[in-house]
């Protein structure tokens, strides 16, 4: 897949002119479909995303107890007032396709004040006894597991779904996902009614754990099956490794052979983001081989001096065969392509796939 450094790299190389680029530029852009939005991060970029997660904290994780003595209502009608400007000027940036990842910021701060909204309405006309009680005040949502958000993750994951629909910004459904995860968490207590069982962490790591996996293969069913248009499986990728990989991690591995299984997972996950071409396997599988090295450096071979200096050298041997496949990526990938059997091809997203 060309980048725009490649197209530039070719440029000064002399193979082509500046006309030239431009005109591949534009081809490119316009078989990615209206409304592409590749995600890229460069200093603006990063100014954007987090100032609308400053937004999303305040109006959630930093909510605090002066803020929830408004009432209900009064918590609804925020809600509602900051969603309807943030949309408002969120559709209005929507028409300059140069601002797109503003706009959809600001969308995508518009549904994160769903949740708010709902709760309020619940507070408001006293729901909670049809739920499973008054979970207490908003801020507590987020760090918090209960039963009674259930009906606010649902809010936020329509919402998600009709904005995305509406203004298709990937970003939007990083908000999905993460209510889905929030829900995956919150129907298991709904279901089981007995919050003492529940908070038990092992419980709640496997719950995060499978629903990753669940994630995983969702974003990699819309890489196969969306090839043009916005990128809407990147986020679900993130969202996904990060929940398998958090919930493996802190499993209690008590045997030094799930341990290696560990790491072994992790090696497959360095391998998947060839196949898949999604390089945020290869960065947590990166980290949970380097977690598991420290281990061994720190409890198996603390007594052993020269395991720190082999433990230095395969770190450098890790740095090394980063820069090697970032720098042979095109080749590696015609290779996956040559080596994958016909009949596993169709897994493979077409952006995952060599030029020819």
């Amino acid at each position: 897949m060309l980048t725009d450094a490649d197209l530039k790299a070719v440029r000064d190389a002399g193979l082509i002119d500046d006309a030239k680029l431009a005109e591949i530029d534009t081809f490119l852009r316009a078989r990615q479909g209206p409304g592409a939005t590749a995600p890229r991060f460069d200093l603006t970029h990063v100014l954007w995303y987090a100032g609308a997660l400053i937004v999303m904290g305040a109006m959630g994780l930093f909510t605090n107890e002066a803020f929830n003595r408004m009432g209900g209502w009064a918590l609804a009608a925020c809600g509602v007032a900051y969603a309807i400007v943030f949309l408002a000027a969120g559709h209005m940036l929507w028409r300059n396709r140069s601002l797109r990842i503003p706009a959809g910021l600001l969308i995508a701060v518009a549904v994160a004040m769903t949740p708010l909204v709902v709760y309020g309405v619940q507070d408001g006309l006293d729901l909670w006894k049809y739920a499973l009680g008054d979970p207490g005040q908003y801020k507590n949502f987020f760090p918090y597991v209960n039963g009674s958000w259930i009906y606010m993750e649902i809010g936020t994951v329509i919402a998600a779904a009709i904005a995305v629909w509406r203004y298709p910004f990937p970003f939007i459904l990083m908000l999905a996902a993460v209510a889905l995860w929030f829900l995956s968490m919150d129907l298991a207590l709904w279901f089981t009614r007995d919050p003492g069982n529940y908070y038990d962490f092992p419980i709640r790591r496997l719950v995060s754990l499978y629903f990753g996996l669940g994630m995983i293969a969702i974003a990699w069913s819309v890489d196969i099956l969306r090839r043009r248009g916005p990128d809407f499986a990147f986020w679900l990728h993130i969202f996904g490794v990060m929940a398998f990989w958090g919930g493996m991690t802190f499993a209690d591995s008590s045997t030094e052979l799930m341990k290696f299984v560990y790491c072994l997972i992790n090696i497959g996950m360095i391998g998947l983001s060839l196949f898949l071409n999604r390089r945020i396997y290869a960065v947590f599988g990166a980290i949970g081989v380097a977690t598991y090295l420290g281990y061994l450096a720190s409890e198996v071979f603390k007594e052993v001096i020269m395991f720190s200096f082999a433990l230095s050298a395969i770190g450098l041997a890790v740095i090394g065969l980063g820069l090697l496949i970032n720098r042979n990526r095109a080749r590696i990938m015609a290779a996956t392509d040559a080596l994958v059997p016909q009949s596993l091809a169709w897994l493979r997203p077409e952006h995952a796939r060599a030029i020819r």
